[in-house]
């Protein structure tokens, strides 16, 4: 198994899609393809939930439907790719096609490969893409389609769920368009997230991963607006929105953070998982350590510092969990740049890493940076990073070993149980196996003592509840 992956890449989810039952007669089936990350997911997720509720049927079999919407990813070129090869694909197992998306700011480049299809949106623009469906798919109105669902449509398998609580980004890295494509930074407002959290968890969703561009930027954009949830004054700003979740995990459910850019305040978090609000685990694109890559890159430079608040953060919470990406080859990155990378991840001993071969991004600044590596030596970097990788993951997951935990159940078969610790995100981290533990559900938060780990991995033991 390869946990260890660099980022979430979610090809359709589409068996999740037979559970999602026509809500009237005569309701047009549109099957649905979703691409890219966590973020785009929940965009995904928003679509679908304002087609059901105007009775479209979302059927999981692209043949047979009535139409296709494709949710693109357009950030690499090799996602990009992906994208035109997903609409041809779909283009001639149905014909009948809505794009939507990142890629959608292209329309041109889709138009190009496929000029068979009906629409394009871009990213964020649900009204327009359903009314795209709406037009070439239209319904016969009654009391019976036009009925809001009692719940969202989730994508996700049914105990986890990402909480996207911004659009946008105000950083301008040099490698990325992300700006470009969905704008800067918007939060939404805090008591819209609790609440939208809390009805998730009311659900029978048991994890909630919260994900946005820029996790810790959250409110800025606001001024820090405050809201009033269940009677309690709550400042639209990262820490506040962890406390007001901190609460919901009280119903049972997990909080697990991802992309959070290292600024000081995240500090104010860690107190929060020694406490057990939210789970003792940090994604954390750090994307390099050479400070010299870094400046070109666009990004906070002070690596010394860093490794300094890391080795707090472990002192304030023992538990934490880090998880990061990297990328190699960037434009200007000698082997002196590449040796120090390796020599900071031995230091930080982070536990969960994935790696990226730097690959130009069309409209990116970086495109105009001297000193392009060649292929074959981003290839090497990359083989020697996660080479390096194994070692250092191998040493902190033995430390796990004769820990006890709580785990959350992914899968059961007849051989037993599979989930994950607290220490990893589905995935993209490692997984744990319950052998002979067939009578759990997927969802279900058991205690557990950790017996045995690889370079990815942990073996363990299910503990007596309490």
């Amino acid at each position: 198994m390869t946990s260890q992956t660099a980022d979430r890449v979610i090809p359709s989810f589409t068996e999740n899609l037979d559970s999602v039952a026509p809500l009237g007669r005569e309701s047009g089936k549109v099957g649905f393809i979703s691409l890219g990350c966590g973020k785009a997911l929940v965009d995904s997720e928003r679509i679908l939930t304002r087609l059901r509720a105007e009775g479209y049927e979302i059927v999981a079999d692209v043949p047979g439907a009535d139409l296709v919407v494709v949710n693109t990813c357009g950030f690499l070129t090799s996602a990009k790719e992906e994208s035109l090869g997903a609409i041809g694909q779909a283009v001639a197992e149905n014909g009948r096609v809505v794009v939507t998306g990142c890629l959608g700011v292209e329309p041109e480049r889709i138009m190009a490969a496929h000029p068979e299809v009906l629409a394009i949106t871009g990213p964020q623009q649900y009204e327009q893409v359903v009314s795209a469906v709406r037009e070439a798919l239209p319904l016969k109105q009654d009391a019976f389609t036009s009925l809001v669902p009692p719940s969202a449509v989730q994508l996700t398998p049914r105990h986890y769920a990402y909480l996207k609580i911004s659009e946008g980004c105000n950083n301008r890295c040099s490698f990325c368009i992300i700006p470009s494509i969905r704008g800067d930074l918007v939060s939404r407002p805090v008591d819209e997230v609790l609440s939208e959290a809390e009805r998730l968890v009311r659900t029978g969703v048991r994890e909630l991963l919260v994900v946005s561009q820029d996790t810790s930027a959250y409110g800025l954009d606001t001024k820090y607006d405050p809201r009033t949830w269940h009677g309690v004054e709550y400042r639209t700003r990262i820490k506040d929105l962890c406390e007001g979740l901190g609460r919901i995990s009280e119903l049972g459910a997990w909080v697990r953070l991802h992309y959070v850019y290292p600024y000081p305040h995240v500090d104010q978090l860690i107190p929060l998982m020694a406490e057990g609000k939210i789970l003792p685990y940090l994604d954390i694109p750090f994307q390099h350590a050479s400070p010299n890559v870094l400046k070109t890159m666009r990004r906070p430079a002070n690596q010394e510092k860093v490794l300094d608040r890391i080795k707090g953060w472990r002192q304030a919470c023992p538990d934490i969990a880090i998880r990061s990406t990297f990328i190699v080859g960037f434009p200007g990155e000698t082997e002196e740049d590449f040796e120090f990378l390796l020599d900071w991840l031995e230091e930080a001993e982070i536990e969960r890493v994935g790696c990226f071969r730097y690959e130009p991004v069309e409209g990116a600044r970086a495109n105009a940076l001297p000193g392009a590596v060649p292929e074959e030596v981003k290839q090497q970097r990359y083989e020697r990073l996660m080479l390096k990788q194994q070692e250092i993951s191998t040493r902190a997951l033995a430390r796990r070993v004769g820990r006890t935990t709580r785990l959350i159940v992914d899968e059961v078969d007849e051989e037993g149980a599979i989930g994950r610790t607290e220490w990893d995100a589905p995935q993209v981290d490692g997984i744990t196996f319950l052998q002979g533990e067939t009578d759990l559900q997927p969802g279900d938060i058991v205690p557990v003592r950790i017996d045995h780990a690889d370079e990815y991995d942990f073996w363990a033991t299910r503990l007596p509840a309490g």
